[in-house]
């Protein structure tokens, strides 16, 4: 029988003949980076290989020391017989599916991705391409039948009336999301003629990264360049959710808060962080978008990583496919604590800068 292309080990997802690591969360010699969101791409691996449209956030998130190789979507290298490929996965600013090839069996690790439905593109960055495989490792983050997107143009036209309210009665709209991807997606998305938008240091980072990888973001505001401080009644604040009842939020003083994420699809997660509104809006696939992706790969084998696990397992077992689960170090609610506790010193950094105004 031949040995699997991919393996659990203690550092990650360790590919045998080639020798290197998929999103390790340990350090390794060689990682293979499928984006840069804090629990997929970790500081401290001698070697990155990652999709070309990632380098300036990499670099932005890891440091710009690091040893980082490139690779076109599509493109391909052969390491110890191994060819690699990186493919879009529609999920952030260069996020790639790895795709593997070695006697003759095809792999594709997914990493996180977003399956669009219609008019639904995420237009920050390459729509997700199905890759055919013979064994396909897929994620889980909203793998149960609950989970399901409504139209994307709808959400938006939401957050507009939401902020268009919130201006017309003189107070500000802090729009808390992901500073990573997710800030960037509502960046694009809203209407920009309503009144200034204004981003959190932390954002603006990773919108530096975005705008010089050619991605169309609308004009944003720091606190530091506004002299006039009541445009801040009309404005639009987009932060990360660190910022939530912190010193930062309450510069906006009555400001209307929301928060924007898949999660916001269960009343429960919008009753715990105690906001006035909560918007759907993901970027990871919705239960139907993970079984559209999955049947697209025509996978006979398919293994799945942090979420659902054990849901997803069983659908796709009753599906008549192959199926089993990888324990990883991959978990959203746990990255929303990273992306918290990672822009803490951003933050901090932050407040101390605009303190010092």
């Amino acid at each position: 029988m031949a040995e699997d292309l991919i393996v659990e080990r203690p550092e990650g997802l360790y590919c045998p003949p080639g020798d290197f690591y998929i999103d390790p969360w340990r350090p390794v010699e060689r990682a293979v980076i499928t984006h840069a969101h804090g629990d997929h791409a970790r500081v401290g691996h001698a070697h990155y290989l990652a999709a070309t449209p990632s380098r300036g956030v990499l670099r932005a998130r890891l440091g710009t020391d690091i040893t980082l190789q490139t690779l076109a979507y599509g493109d391909a290298i052969t390491h110890h017989g191994v060819r690699v490929s990186l493919h879009p996965a529609g999920h952030v600013l260069g996020s790639a599916q790895v795709r593997l090839e070695h006697g003759g069996r095809v792999w594709v690790a997914s990493g996180d991705y977003f399956v669009s439905g219609p008019g639904d593109v995420n237009n920050t960055c390459e729509p997700f391409e199905p890759v055919r495989c013979d064994c396909f490792i897929t994620e889980s983050t909203f793998g149960l039948p609950i989970y399901r997107w409504g139209p994307q143009r709808e959400v938006f036209a939401d957050i507009d009336r939401w902020w268009r309210d919130n201006a017309a009665a003189g107070r500000a709209s802090l729009l808390m999301g992901y500073a990573f991807g997710k800030a960037q997606r509502i960046l694009a998305g809203v209407d920009a003629g309503i009144g200034p938008i204004v981003v959190h240091g932390a954002v603006e980072t990773l919108n530096r990264a975005y705008r010089e990888a050619g991605v169309a973001l609308p004009p944003t505001l720091h606190l530091r360049d506004i002299a006039d401080r009541s445009v801040l009644a009309r404005a639009l604040v987009v932060a990360p959710p660190s910022v939530h009842g912190g010193a930062w939020a309450r510069r906006f003083g009555n400001a209307s808060d929301a928060f924007a994420s898949g999660w916001m699809q269960l009343r429960g997660a919008r009753r715990r962080r105690g906001i006035d509104r909560g918007f759907v809006l993901s970027d990871h696939a919705d239960w139907p978008g993970l079984q559209r992706a999955i049947r697209a790969t025509g996978a006979e084998r398919v293994i799945v990583t942090h979420g659902y696990e054990a849901v997803m397992v069983r659908w796709l077992q009753e599906q008549g496919l192959e199926a089993s689960a990888f324990r990883t170090e991959y978990d959203d609610e746990r990255h929303d604590v990273t992306e918290a506790a990672g822009t803490t010193a951003e933050v901090v950094g932050a407040d101390a800068e605009e303190g010092a105004e």
